[in-house]
């Protein structure tokens, strides 16, 4: 491994915290998203700037959120649109927001509400954008159902198009939409990966005995994703031999958390997890993009020499991590004590 840079701290969140989001229809600007998770006090969500030099991370907007955010979205064509999942003691939603177009004029701006996703009975899990350009269907998920919504936000309507239960035996956690494919979007439910065809809500396919914390769908080559997992660390999949996984990278000392793909650089993933580390991968798929012969999914391959780096200038476990879509060589990660810090991985790239 090759030592880096020290990264550009921010250390303007006030509270716990453990979302951040990057602000992909920003085309002009490194633009951050990170909400808080303060029990007792108001919440915030803070939009962050790379300064144009690079050198300094600013507080473009900061704007009141009125309960703990346990999920947060930036919508992927329009850059003051967000989600978020919130509580309130026992009490879970779910709404999209508007940032107020004046925002850097005032000390404290209201966010505007534009639709509130209530028809979920379930704790709700995690709020899902097609992650291509504009679309007007939204994902969420609960404990026990899957709801497909059609959004307009200019009107401030979202109505529920359809709806599946996973039953139950089952409890959904989270999951990811399909970037290849409008149609298709994964869950996350218990020891397994379940597959979804959103045209019928029947589900495709599934991958059994994955402990899944977190899924990354690969953005640049159909059928592969990325999993964070409870025993195995990370894993790669192709989902057209989903019995046994592509490859495995050895993970984190504890937990890991999240994976995330570079959106232009594929084969380099990040993760993150309870052990206070964020580390940079270099994660080859054997052979081309054909299907590799049947056998080398039997047993993965092990790959110790896949870490580009570990950064561990955190003092907690980091939840939130998020590549810019802007500069695909930068990304942001959040630690759960509010610490933002943003790196760049410039001199890892030759090295591909």
């Amino acid at each position: 491994m090759r030592g880096a840079p020290a990264g550009i701290v921010y250390g303007g969140l006030k509270y716990q915290a453990r979302c951040i989001a990057d602000v992909t229809a920003d085309s002009d600007h490194t633009s951050f998203l990170a909400g808080t998770l303060s029990l007792k006090e108001e919440n915030e969500v803070h939009m962050i700037r790379l300064s144009p030099s690079g050198s300094e991370l600013v507080c473009e907007g900061l704007f009141y959120h009125p309960n703990e955010i346990w999920d947060l979205k930036s919508c992927p064509f329009d850059p003051r649109i967000f989600s978020t999942v919130f509580t309130s003691g026992e009490t879970y939603g779910a709404s999209i927001w508007k940032i107020p177009e004046l925002y850097g004029q005032s000390n404290a701006p209201q966010l505007e509400q534009l639709v509130s996703l209530d028809e979920h009975s379930f704790k709700i899990k995690c709020v899902l954008w097609w992650p291509c350009g504009k679309h007007d269907r939204l994902i969420s998920i609960d404990e026990g159902n899957l709801f497909l919504w059609s959004i307009d936000t200019s009107n401030k309507v979202a109505k529920v198009i359809s709806q599946e239960s996973v039953g139950m035996l089952h409890n959904l956690s989270g999951g990811a939409w399909d970037p290849h494919d409008r149609n298709a979007v994964a869950g996350i439910c218990d020891s397994s990966l379940q597959f979804w065809d959103l045209r019928t809500m029947t589900k495709t396919t599934s991958i059994e005995q994955a402990n899944v914390r977190d899924l990354d769908y690969n953005p640049k080559k159909q059928h592969l994703l990325v999993t964070a997992e409870d025993v195995s660390g990370i894993r790669l999949w192709d989902l057209r031999r989903p019995k046994f996984p592509v490859k495995e990278l050895p993970g984190h000392a504890h937990w890991t958390w999240i994976v995330r793909h570079n959106p232009k650089y594929d084969e380099l993933i990040l993760s993150a997890g309870t052990d206070s580390t964020v580390n940079l991968w270099l994660a080859n798929r054997p052979g081309n993009d054909d299907l590799v012969p049947e056998s080398m999914f039997d047993v993965p391959t092990q790959s110790k020499d896949s870490l580009l780096n570990s950064y561990t200038d955190y003092e907690d476990s980091v939840y939130g991590l998020a590549w810019s879509a802007r500069d695909p060589l930068v990304f942001a990660s959040l630690s759960y004590d509010g610490r933002v810090i943003v790196e760049s991985v410039k001199s890892y790239i030759r090295r591909k």
